[in-house]
């Protein structure tokens, strides 16, 4: 990594760190490695929307050719969001692609990626599945996002029983818990369907 690089994300990663009003809103980071390549990126889910209360990881890479690259940013951990593969973590924001500009930060790239985990995008989504689940069965989706963020993102706020239940009749069949949860949310919660899914 150059120097102009390497100074600029020390710069960086201290600006996150040391200011409150960044902290107070939930955003955290790790530095991994010497190099300052390699950071872990924290973000509490935004109030008033299906992930509160719970705490998402990221990861992000630091190319040679920053700042004038973008950081390569996705999420770790699991979330149900039209704008975030529900597979890979991979996150489509604009900033992070094509409008990347050498004067952004880290400290920008994380509020950004947690007001798109506020004010979605539908229209040009990374999971269509779950774009299309947002516009056309909006209670759906948040009770999905809800448990996804009860499971994975370690939310305090109890399970949908329901949902639970369904998981487990598919654990009973031999399915790992993480694509049955992946199976059924794709697939609306209908367990027969769900289930025909998984074993055509």
């Amino acid at each position: 990594m150059s120097n102009i690089a390497f100074t600029r994300i020390q710069r960086e990663c201290k600006e996150v760190v040391t200011n409150t009003e960044i902290t107070e809103t939930g955003i955290m980071i790790e530095i991994l490695n010497d190099t300052l390549t390699e950071i872990k990126g924290t973000i509490k889910g935004p109030p008033e929307t299906p992930y509160e209360g719970g705490t998402f990881d990221l990861e992000i890479k630091i190319p040679e050719t920053y700042p004038f690259t973008p950081p390569k940013v996705k999420f770790i951990t699991k979330i149900w969001h039209p704008n975030i593969s529900s597979q890979t973590g991979v996150i489509c924001l604009d900033i992070l692609k094509d409008q990347w500009a050498a004067s952004l930060t880290l400290r920008t790239v994380l509020l950004s990626i947690q007001a798109l985990m506020q004010t979605p995008e539908p229209s040009d989504p990374q999971d269509g599945v779950v774009a299309k689940q947002y516009m056309d069965k909006f209670q759906l989706f948040k009770s999905t996002a809800e448990f996804w963020t009860s499971k994975f993102a370690k939310s305090p706020k109890p399970e949908n029983s329901e949902y639970r239940d369904k998981v487990e009749k598919l654990r009973d069949l031999g399915i790992r818990e993480e694509e049955a949860i992946n199976v059924l949310s794709c697939n609306d919660w209908d367990l027969s369907r769900a289930t025909t899914y998984i074993f055509s």
